[in-house]
């Protein structure tokens, strides 16, 4: 007889409790009217193959608990024989569906958008389609709370960094089945309107969770969504309504326009419509933007000019890592009118000299991605000079990451890595496994040290020593620690595998304190001596030398700041000053 009986957070937890519980949270997320729930409740019960509800007290349920009721719902599925793999391709087919049974029909969420957006705001609407979006899991709110994200400070402003996590890795299973399944042409692509509801397939996610808000842009049909792996604050596509490729022409900066007018309240982009400088989707014309504010949005225009005839439209360089015009006035048909000027003479720009060259056997190589945005009553175009020029020595392209670089990033550079933010890819998360790995065949001493709250690293996160010691004792359950040997004087501790010829050590500076036993003080190059790295006082032997103390007096000097040496740092507590980068703090 099948169990029906799961556990969950210590308490037990059966197929009926679960059921009331996802239909609960559909009430209280807005998903599922009052008058809905017994006809929610009927489909659950049909999905599941289960002929009644059985009487129970009532349940609530929080909306942080809908990862664990849907993996409840998916255990039992898959023991009952109704999911028929117990993969992450299935699971995520099938807990669509399970969601998609709670949704509003589209036009019911077409009424409510527009009627918040005629009565209340356009922002009003949004925030009720993005909680929409979110509540629905068509965003997996628990999947992309795991992306690693932190803000690296640089000359060009405070650039965003992301380990994109959540979207899952496909099982060896899926990838097979993947392969022999029957290839469709239904939806044509991922941003297509057929994606709406859609049951999915093993090659081709499902979608009966999704839906769209129709928009009429420039006089065309759009579609307008969220992406499912939001990377910044409401990140959302928006898409023609037919399939056709991705173009940058004169109607492609009205659209962004007639956009940022429909919704004041966002930035809307686009990909170029060229390879490798174009975006992932180059099939299918759309845009990205949200309600966020990127970095090269904030960086300052460093030097202004003038085109004849367009002395209305303030145009300017931003001081940007790539090549960036900025246009902006209160009339938009003038900014298009120049931007129109702009892009027909980029198109055909040949500078050899600096190896920007238009075309090479008739094919074009300049192109442009545009980002247009509202600041209080003036528009901004900030148009963004792409070329995709390939060598020998670059065949995925001069103005791409070269080689060298492929260990970090391989992908296209996009709209959104363009406006600062740099979407990683999650196998770096893995590399240190593979780091460590090193001391398998080779004698050698692998040391990692946590990231320290010092100058940039104070804005990064940290992977902690007790963590980083966990995953590797996961991967090795043999890992232990290295007895009776030493590798310097250094704070190190070792751990090695039976087998392996070398160790691994770890630092770790913030969780695993080793003040005790710290016998260093650091000199900077300016001649500061300072007790700690943790330490902004000290001593100023240059100014001593420079005063003519004699060897006695820096004695003294040298011996006291040895003496002020602090019992302990107070990273955790994050107020060190930390106005030092670590290599300026002196070794």
């Amino acid at each position: 007889m099948l169990q029906k009986t799961l556990w969950q957070n210590g308490e037990k937890m059966d197929i009926q409790v679960l059921i009331r519980k996802l239909v609960s949270y559909g009430v209280q997320t807005g998903l599922v009217p009052e008058e809905d729930v017994i006809y929610t409740t009927n489909r659950l019960l049909e999905l599941f193959e289960l002929d009644e509800l059985e009487d129970r007290d009532n349940v609530t349920m929080r909306e942080d608990e809908l990862e664990e009721v849907l993996k409840g719902m998916l255990d039992y599925a898959y023991e009952k024989g109704i999911l028929k793999e117990n993969s992450v391709v299935y699971r995520d087919l099938f807990d669509t569906k399970i969601m998609g049974l709670l949704m509003p029909r589209p036009s019911e969420v077409i009424r409510h958008f527009h009627e918040l957006y005629e009565q209340v705001s356009p922002e009003a609407a949004t925030d009720y389609y993005y909680k929409l979006s979110r509540d629905s899991d068509y965003i997996r709110r628990y999947r992309i709370c795991k992306d690693m994200k932190w803000v690296a400070p640089t000359k060009y402003g405070d650039l965003d960094i992301t380990i994109n996590l959540s979207k899952p890795e496909k099982d060896p299973k899926a990838i097979a089945a993947a392969k022999l399944a029957k290839q469709s042409g239904y939806p044509k692509c991922l941003l297509c309107r057929e994606n709406e509801g859609y049951a999915g397939r093993v090659n081709h996610p499902a979608r009966q969770n999704h839906r769209i808000i129709p928009v009429t842009i420039n006089g065309s049909q759009w579609g307008f969504q969220y992406s499912p792996y939001v990377y910044y604050n409401e990140h959302c596509i928006v898409f023609n309504s037919q399939h056709v490729p991705m173009k940058i022409e004169h109607a492609t900066f009205c659209k962004l326009f007639d956009f940022v007018k429909q919704f004041p309240h966002y930035f809307v982009g686009s990909n170029a419509d060229l390879p490798i400088v174009g975006g992932s989707i180059l099939s299918h014309d759309h845009f990205q933007g949200g309600h966020y504010e990127f970095a090269m949005a904030k960086a300052p225009v460093e030097r202004t000019f003038s085109v004849a005839g367009f002395e209305d439209v303030a145009a300017g360089i931003v001081a940007w890592p790539m090549s960036v015009i900025r246009l902006s006035g209160t009339d938009t048909d003038r900014i298009i009118a120049l931007a129109d000027v702009i892009l027909n003479k980029w198109r055909e720009y040949t500078d050899e000299e600096a190896f920007i060259y238009a075309y090479t056997d008739n094919e074009p190589h300049n192109t442009i991605t545009p980002i247009a945005r509202k600041r209080g009553d003036r528009f901004e175009l900030d148009l963004v000079l792409r070329n995709n020029i390939t060598t020998e020595e670059h065949p995925l392209g001069v103005y791409h990451p070269h080689a060298k670089l492929h260990h970090i990033k391989k992908e296209n550079i996009g709209l959104i890595e363009v406006m600062g933010l740099a979407v990683l890819p999650s196998r770096l998360k893995g590399e240190l496994e593979q780091l460590a790995a090193l001391a398998k065949d080779n004698a050698l001493q692998v040391r990692f040290i946590e990231m320290m709250p010092i100058g940039y690293g104070a804005a990064m996160p940290c992977v902690s020593g007790p963590e980083l010691r966990a995953r590797f004792a996961n991967r090795w359950p043999e890992l232990h620690p290295v007895e009776g040997t030493t590798f310097g004087n250094g704070p190190a501790v070792y751990y090695t595998v039976p087998g392996w010829k070398g160790s691994i050590g770890f630092i770790a500076a913030v969780h695993g304190k080793f003040c005790a036993s710290c016998n260093r003080v650091r000199l900077t190059s300016q001649g500061f001596l300072r007790p700690c790295l943790a330490s902004e006082t000290g001593c100023d032997l240059r100014a001593l030398l420079r005063g003519g103390a004699d060897d006695a007096r820096l004695r003294t000097a040298i011996r006291e700041t040895i003496w002020s040496k602090p019992r302990e740092h107070h990273f955790e507590d994050r107020c060190m000053p930390a106005t030092r980068s670590m290599y300026r703090i002196g070794g």
